[in-house]
This record gives structure tokens, sequence and C-alpha cells, in this order.
């Protein structure tokens, strides 16, 4: 079967088209919700049936609430929010607490919500109609992970939030094929040291555990700050192997498997 990945957002930031992080596999799944779930329509929101999500940061969450809201009475059966026990728990403590915003994992009766969360551990995968999303651990300053995303017609990557490690290098190397990898770089080289405190990528920091990777994907570039688009992409193309296929990731891309 094909698989479909559309970016509705990929920058570190807001303003003008920036979105923040949030990918849509075919039309039933998102990968993140951040500020780019305002990309979708409500037709499109209806047909959500899984959110994976990489980590509790408001950027990668932030779309989550007002979605379930926009769609409350079209939900037929339960959404399924699926994530670290830390980020559930996150979303409940600071979002779904009936102070933020209301629980709708218990709306609108707790023995038929419109919303479930599911927890899941590294290593596991849920096969999702034939798509298989496996999550990976990953180096963030609060618990992270990663997706790789399988079917059929092949297989696609997102880092998520994350710097220096070994975990979704090894995760990588051990998959049969890698045709598409979604990495972060937050910073420029000159902020080395609040890539390294914020626990983001900056070119040098990545170029460095690419070459960890021993297959040939096509790159893209995600969660760039605002602004520092340019000078990111340009550090990153001088020190990553000149063999690698690297661009930056925009809001609007789509992918076809």
């Amino acid at each position: 079967m094909n698989m479909q990945l559309r970016v509705l957002g990929c920058s570190g930031g807001i303003g003008q088209e920036r979105r923040t992080t949030c990918f849509q596999v075919d039309n039933d799944i998102l990968i993140d919700s951040g500020t780019g779930v305002g990309e979708l329509s409500l037709e499109e929101m209806s047909a959500l049936r899984h959110i994976f999500l990489t980590h509790s940061h408001l950027d990668h969450i932030g779309g989550l609430p007002l979605l379930i809201d926009s769609i409350f009475t079209k939900i037929q059966e339960p959404i399924v929010i699926h994530g670290l026990e830390e980020t559930i728990q996150a979303l409940k403590d600071f979002i779904f607490n009936w102070a933020i915003w209301p629980d709708f994992s218990m709306l609108p009766h707790e023995k038929k919500p419109v919303m479930r969360f599911e927890v899941m551990k590294p290593g596991e995968t849920v096969d999702v109609g034939g798509r298989k999303l496996e999550m990976i651990e990953v180096n963030h300053v609060v618990p992270g992970v990663a997706y790789c995303v399988e079917s059929d017609a092949g297989a696609i990557a997102f880092s998520g939030d994350t710097t220096t490690n070994d975990t979704l290098w090894e995760a990588l190397n051990k998959k049969e094929r890698l045709d598409i990898l979604i990495v972060e770089t937050a910073f420029p080289d000159e902020l080395l040291d609040l890539s390294k405190l914020a626990k983001h990528y900056c070119p040098s920091l990545l170029a460095e555990d690419l070459k960890k990777l021993k297959h040939n994907p096509s790159i893209y570039i995600s969660h760039l700050k605002p602004g520092g688009e340019v000078k990111i992409l340009s550090q990153l193309e001088s020190q990553v192997d000149e063999h690698r296929r690297l661009l930056r990731l925009s809001n609007g891309d789509v992918f076809e498997l």
C-alpha cells in the first residue's frame, strides 16, 4: 500500500508562514500536534484516529486540545493519543486538567470519551492498518522519542527533538531500508552551548551524528529557529558529507511512498 506524509508544521517557532511540528500520515494519523494542526479542515481533523507524540513541549502538543475541542461533536470513536508515560502524565497534569482545558478523556462520558490515552515504551511498535510506527528513545531535556513509520511502500523516520545520541542511529541502522529521515537542527553553531543545554542539534553536532547512519536516505531538516534558517542550512551543507542528500523541510511538503 502507498503511504503519504504531509508536513503541516515543521518550524521551531511561529510567525507568518511558520507552523510548529505536526506531520500527517495518510488521512488518519498525526505525529505531534503543534500549531500545524490548524492547516487541517474540520473534515480532515474528523478523519484522524491516532496521534503519536514525541514529547510534552508546547510546540509539539499545543494544537491537541484545540483539535479535540473543534471536532468534539464529530468524533464517533475515541482518538487514541500515543506517547511516553511521562508525556501523557504531563498532558493530564498540565493541559487536560479542567483548569487549562477540559479533560476530554472523560467527555462526554468517562465510559465513552472522545479521546483515549495509550502509553508506549521505546522499542514498541503499533500497527495501524499496515503502517507500523516504532517508538525510539532519543536525548532531549524532557523524555522524548523519535518514530520510524514503515509500510510495504517504504520507511520514514522523524527524530523528534534531540541532540547527540546513539539510540536513534542504532535503531535506524537495524532497518532494512530508510527512504526519508526528518531530523531537527534548532540552532546555528554559534549557539553550541545553548544547543547542549537545551539538548537540540546544531550543525556541528548533527554532522557528527550522521556519520553513525549506515543508510543514505533523503535528509530533511526541521525545527529551524525563526530567523536562523538560512545560516543553519548553510552551516550544515558545509559540514555534512557531500554524498548525503540534505534539504530543508517546509510546511506544505508532501511525500509519497
